[in-house]
């Protein structure tokens, strides 16, 4: 099956490279480009995209917006943020708005077409040391662990006991194969119930389980989880 990509970035040679280097891939095909989020959400009411590789800083509409409103429709294709800087600040943003994951813009082409694949497949792309850098650098944004007015989310009540360990450890970035080592389990049974903790919070992804819990204080800056 061939990946329908869309380049959204303001720079015309930076979307040229991008797409030298995906063209090149017999699974890949760019079917669509932009440069800015208006353009995008104009471009995406017409052509069929399986995943958005977006950037952030944009004129007219940047890649935070853009990808909040892409995320908001049904069937939306997934969304990959790529960032400039490790610790762009509008990076965690984009995670809130939706986005499967983010990457630096100077990745390895094989690392890139990597995340493609693993997005289209489903997954998340961010990959557990870099999200705990991430929310960790983020974290002044986000409410602290002793606060009473933490927001709540509905479906963590409908979490077992063993769905809501297993978030816990998501949220502290590790893999399934980490998880199911620390359970004692098969990665079989963790894949099974990340994908129930995914349906009964109804997210799209690890991602966004990792920042529920650090937006509901279930999970402390710095990986640590409440007692």
């Amino acid at each position: 099956m061939t990946i329908r990509l869309m380049l959204v970035d303001d720079q015309v040679l930076l979307r040229t490279g991008f797409r030298m280097v995906l063209a090149a891939q017999p699974d890949m095909e760019v079917v669509a480009e932009a440069g800015d989020g208006v353009e995008a959400l104009q471009v995406l009411r017409s052509t069929a995209v399986d995943v958005v590789l977006m950037d952030v800083r944009m004129p007219k509409l940047d890649g935070v917006e853009a990808t909040r409103r892409i995320c908001s429709e049904p069937g939306a294709p997934r969304v990959l943020i790529l960032t400039t800087f490790d610790l762009d600040e509008y990076a965690f943003s984009g995670l809130k708005a939706g986005a499967s994951g983010f990457m630096l813009k100077d990745v390895p082409p094989g690392d890139l077409l990597a995340a493609i694949r693993a997005v289209h497949s489903g997954d998340a792309v961010v990959a557990p040391s870099t999200t705990r850098r991430l929310l960790d650098r983020f974290s002044p944004m986000l409410p602290s662990s002793g606060t009473s007015h933490r927001p709540e989310h509905k479906g963590l009540e409908r979490l077992t006991d063993r769905e809501r360990e297993v978030m816990l450890l998501v949220a502290q970035g590790l893999s399934n194969g980490e998880i199911a080592a620390r359970l004692v389990l098969s990665e079989a049974t963790v894949k099974t119930h990340v994908g129930r903790i995914l349906t009964k919070l109804e997210l799209r992804d690890r991602v966004q389980v990792v920042v529920l819990a650090y937006e509901t204080g279930l999970v402390r800056a710095g990986g640590g989880t409440l007692p």
